[in-house]
């Protein structure tokens, strides 16, 4: 289910935590350092907006689908048992540099996926060859039901702005489309594209540019005071 984001929340959050990213001998951000600055706060600034949608009727709909949201220190729990089963289900993906699972503040999770083995270049088709890794993903998702996904397509700085955008937004929608088709609530996905305007490292290199063709899920718990 495609929903905007709010950009410029999450720039700014994205601006004010690289401020404390790891320096260079010259006095820089390292690329390490501003990739997991850049992700954290992203990552937390995405769950900000999915948890302050509010009580609607979608949402108390979708707590009934779901069984009933989180509550208190279940949250904490809950979120640590997906993390490590995330781990061990995923552990050759994560040693190869495939993919990454990362713990965000308030008990959120963020798995993200590179661009170069996700998709071909210039492509929103997930590779055959990624289906495995895929599946996995979606296994989990759905074994741990009572959160909410908001996927995030990202490319380089190659290419024109507008191109890069809408790619972004095709290649976060195949994500969505597939984990649907692995038994993933719809209501529980929210996807958009952010095309270059959100790098994790520098794309001055192509490793930098490589890091920053992805797609990143933020895996958010549904809490029972979330509105």
């Amino acid at each position: 289910m495609k929903r905007p984001f709010s950009m410029t929340v999450i720039a700014c959050t994205a601006s004010a935590m690289i401020v404390g990213g790891c320096a260079t001998p010259s006095g820089g951000v390292s690329d390490t350092g501003q990739g997991a600055m850049i992700g954290t706060a992203i990552g937390a600034a995405t769950g900000a907006l999915i948890g302050s949608k509010g009580a609607n009727a979608g949402r108390g709909a979708l707590i009934g689908a779901i069984g009933g949201a989180l509550v208190g220190t279940a949250v904490g729990a809950y979120m640590e048992k997906q993390h490590q089963d995330f781990q061990k289900a995923l552990a050759d993906e994560i040693a190869s540099g495939m993919i990454r699972v990362q713990k965000l503040p308030n008990d959120e999770l963020l798995v993200g996926m590179t661009g170069e083995t996700t998709f071909e270049v210039d492509s929103d088709q997930i590779k055959p060859g990624f289906y495995s890794t895929m599946d996995k993903i979606a296994a989990i998702v759905t074994k741990y039901g009572k959160t909410e996904l908001a996927i995030a397509g990202h490319t380089d700085s190659t290419g024109s702005a507008g191109h890069n955008q809408m790619l972004s937004e095709r290649r976060a929608g195949s994500v969505e489309r597939y984990l649907g088709n692995g038994g993933v609530v719809a209501n529980r996905m929210t996807s958009a594209g952010f095309g270059k305007d959100q790098p994790i490292a520098s794309n001055a290199s192509e490793s930098g540019r490589r890091l920053n063709r992805r797609v990143d899920i933020t895996i958010v718990p549904i809490r029972q005071d979330a509105g």
